[in-house]
């Protein structure tokens, strides 16, 4: 059966287990519209083209915290029309959430959880129109729970995990998740728990020798306070392929952050662990990656990529996943620092990752980046901001080394509390030492927004 209609059906058979619910959350909505004009849209070394880009879409955001049903979905919708019909139209999601039907209060809860977004289709090429492609993966399943005393409990997990490439078939999978863990509260605000995974992945368009089951024991520690919480994972994994070959590594997710004054607050995250591109869609989306999706979905503005860190499209980024089947073992680490005054805000972020992959190592690579962004507030309602990122990637196997430097600028009126303006320009210039793979691009924006 195709990945789709196994999607579907597994949609499906969710919402008929699910108990009905009625939907009374705050839902925030914004609907945008821009021009985008680029002098090299396909970011060539050797043919740069001009065109112009019409760009509608809207984001929204969706809470519900009742005790029945409880969700956080946060997402975009962008429509990107080439005016001069060099690349095809494109319809673009990116969507990150979570929704949980209780269906026995303190025993039983059925959960679906949605991640999409934007991916290259290859790697090793520049982010031009026609290498980009959607991905999707969907988690659902049931959660039984238990209770062990008045500070102990259990809960037993079963996930069915569907992931989907609209280019990329080696990417489709399909999943089972089994999972038993107990907590321990230790205080009001401290929680310790043990916990034990197993999960077994088939893929749709590999071999069968591709196939594993994954292992994991880890125990976990949590805590939140007014100004301080840690997130702290330590275990270990073991995978044993279909083909016959074993391997284990240890397992370390953290997340730690810190507001020492209403005006600072740093964040820092770690991984290190065995991966595919599924599982780090769904684990390490952003510097939040070991929290749950209730904690790090957040209102999306829709112009985040032009006047913050990443610039370029109005409402959705290209991701930098090597879309694929491929484990790999991952070592990553992410800070954000922000700083907010009466008139200025400045954020830096600095990344590090390294990917060693297991099988075919053409893709081993080390990503070194920093991100610089710095706003000032002009008059109440207008902001001038500034950013600059620069990433260092090298691609070990291939002797490839590219370093890519996207500088801008953008003005931001905030007309009335339902309507807004842009207007951007940026300035992308990446050196390589592969040949054709050197690039220079500007790029202008203007946008209108509307906030609910």
């Amino acid at each position: 059966m195709p990945a789709s209609s196994r999607l579907a059906r597994a949609i499906v058979i969710a919402l008929a287990a699910s108990p009905t619910v009625t939907l009374a959350g705050t839902l925030d909505y914004s609907l945008y519209a821009g021009l985008e004009h680029s002098n090299n849209i396909a970011l060539s070394s050797t043919r740069p083209m001009s065109e112009n880009v019409l760009v509608p879409g809207g984001t929204f955001t969706f809470t519900q915290m009742g005790s029945t049903f409880q969700a956080n979905v946060a997402g975009t919708f962008e429509y990107r029309k080439y005016l001069e019909n060099r690349f095809d139209s494109q319809a673009q999601t990116q969507i990150a959430g979570q929704g949980n039907w209780t269906i026995a209060p303190d025993r039983l809860d059925f959960s679906i959880e949605d991640y999409a977004g934007v991916q290259p289709v290859d790697q090793l090429a520049s982010d031009s129109p026609d290498n980009q492609q959607q991905t999707n993966v969907i988690v659902l399943g049931p959660t039984l729970r238990m209770r062990f005393g008045d500070a102990a409990r259990g809960q037993f997990e079963l996930r069915y995990i569907n992931s989907y490439a609209s280019r990329v078939d080696e990417f489709d999978s399909s999943r089972g998740l089994a999972a038993f863990r107990v907590f321990r509260d230790l205080s009001p605000t401290d929680q310790l728990s043990a916990n034990v995974e197993f999960q077994r992945v088939d893929f749709d368009n590999q071999p069968n020798d591709a196939n594993y089951d994954r292992k994991e024991a880890f125990v976990r520690y949590t805590s939140t306070l007014a100004r301080f919480n840690a997130d702290v994972m330590v275990g270990g994994s073991r995978l044993e392929f279909d083909g016959g070959r074993t391997t284990s590594a240890p397992l370390a997710r953290v997340s730690i952050g810190w507001q020492p004054t209403p005006r600072n607050s740093l964040t820092l995250a770690g991984t290190y662990q065995y991966a595919d591109a599924a599982q780090d869609i769904i684990t390490t989306p952003g510097v939040f990656g070991t929290q749950t999706v209730s904690d790090r979905v957040e209102a999306i503005d829709p112009f985040v990529n032009t006047s913050g860190f990443g610039g370029g499209n109005a409402g959705i980024s290209t991701g930098s996943a090597v879309i694929g089947s491929e484990v790999y073992k991952e070592k990553r680490g992410e800070a954000i620092w922000n700083w907010r005054a009466e008139r200025w805000t400045v954020t830096v972020s600095p990344s590090f990752s390294k990917l060693r992959y297991i099988d075919d190592q053409t893709f081993n690579q080390t990503d070194r980046a920093i991100s610089v962004g710095i706003g000032y507030r002009l008059r109440p309602t207008l902001t001038l901001s500034a950013f600059g990122t620069a990433d260092r990637l090298t691609y070990d196997s291939l002797d490839r080394k590219d370093t890519t430097v996207r500088l801008g600028l953008d003005l931001t009126q905030q007309v009335n509390r339902h309507w807004s303006w842009h207007v951007s320009v940026a300035r992308d210039r990446r050196s390589s030492n592969a040949v054709g793979q050197d690039y220079r691009e500007t790029a202008f924006f203007v946008g209108v927004v509307y906030r609910r």
